[in-house]
């Protein structure tokens, strides 16, 4: 059928709704040359040589493909290995890998609320969080970003079971959750605390065990945490961290587990690889990059490596994305829906690899984008005067 069929209109108009408000995307292949930090592999692990060679023999091993569901041809000695070395390093009871970091939020979700069950999400929360609170068919309650108080107001007048649900580094600002006062609220009313340790993983806590170990919530029995395999370890996948009873529910039950094909052997090669890599060392120089590459383009440090440049307009941040690249630096360009309407912004990402001469690159091509453009001057008038001759320079 046409795409210019009758049918097709409402299709149209959305395109030119999209277009309208400048947040068209494209699919960029990228280029070589150009210095990264846009994406996620902040340590560097991406492109690491014992990685790559893991995910080769990984492939080589047990084939391209998983070929199905973990439950049916899925599973091979190599996911169970990632599983045991991930709960030991995060100081989990068990894990369970998915395929994705956004199905394991899904998953686990889906599995810890349901109808009659209150999630309280904070606002500034990943998509997959989101989606996975919708999946849920629960009671959903959005509460202002970073507000411990209107977390438990929302918890404290619910009458049955409650899920909080929050990132532990927000994606966007960088901003780490106040998750030692959230702990606080859910056990003071019976509720759960889920975190995403997306952006915290390899990031943060004793041996890059992530946020929640920061702070000693790692081994609490009403904390559950989920994971990527695919920023701070340079590979792709998803986990789910807690007890044994948790996972064993949801491999029966966690639709997104189990109607879905395993993470690829090379996968889950290269994350096991890139987690014994994982040392104090990589994280102290990912921390020092993160640092002094906000203080160069002149906004305020976090705790992780996500360094956000608020610009505000859409269409200005992608011309200054452009521009950055044009500069030879690639960075990222977040715009609603990704964030709320005017809050559009560059997102740099550290790496640990990065040395200071990249630092200082990259803050020159941020801060010579989104310089402001001089006005163009009016052509000078020149007063009416009787005289014919020039006047005096």
């Amino acid at each position: 059928m046409s795409s210019d069929a009758p049918v097709w209109r409402w299709l149209e108009q959305a395109r030119h709704d999209v277009v309208v408000r400048g947040l068209v995307r494209r699919l960029d292949p990228g280029a070589s040359g150009l210095l990264d930090v846009a994406g996620n592999d902040y340590l560097g692990l991406s492109t690491h040589p014992a990685v790559v060679q893991a995910a080769v023999d990984a492939a080589r091993r047990h084939g391209a493909g998983s070929t199905g569901s973990r439950l049916v041809t899925g599973t091979t000695s190599l996911h169970l290995e990632l599983e045991a070395e991930l709960a030991a390093r995060t100081g989990a009871e068990t894990a369970l890998v998915f395929s994705s970091g956004y199905l394991a939020n899904l998953g686990a979700l889906t599995v810890l609320a349901g109808p009659g069950v209150l999630v309280v999400s904070d606002s500034a929360n990943h998509a997959s969080l989101v989606d996975g609170c919708r999946l849920a068919r629960a009671q959903v309650r959005v509460v202002p970003h970073g507000d411990v108080a209107a977390v438990e107001q929302a918890v404290a007048d619910w009458p049955g079971r409650s899920v909080v649900v929050t990132d532990a580094v927000f994606s966007v600002d960088g901003a780490v959750a106040p998750l030692a006062a959230l702990h606080a609220v859910v056990r003071r009313h019976g509720a759960i605390l889920l975190v995403d340790e997306a952006h915290a993983l390899g990031v943060l806590g004793p041996d890059g065990a992530g946020a929640c170990a920061a702070v000693g919530l790692h081994r609490e029995d009403d904390v559950v945490r989920t994971v990527t395999l695919s920023k701070s370890l340079g590979s792709q996948g998803g986990a789910v961290l807690g007890s044994a009873l948790l996972r064993d529910h949801l491999v029966d039950t966690a639709r997104a587990f189990v109607f879905d094909t395993g993470l690829a052997p090379a996968a889950v090669g290269a994350a096991l690889a890139a987690l014994r890599l994982v040392d104090d060392a990589r994280i102290a120089d990912l921390t020092r990059v993160s640092r002094a590459l906000a203080l160069a383009v002149g906004v305020p440090v976090t705790a992780g490596a996500v360094v956000q440049v608020p610009v505000g307009d859409p269409v200005r941040a992608v011309a200054a994305q452009l521009a950055c690249r044009d500069a030879g630096v690639r960075v990222g360009c977040f715009r609603p829906p990704s964030v709320p309407e005017g809050g559009a912004c560059l997102r740099l990402t550290a790496r640990a690899d990065l040395t200071d001469n990249d630092v200082q690159r990259v803050a020159a091509a941020v801060r010579a984008a989104l310089a402001p453009v001089p006005p163009t001057p009016s052509p000078a008038v020149r007063p009416a005067s009787s005289s014919t001759k020039e006047p005096c320079s």
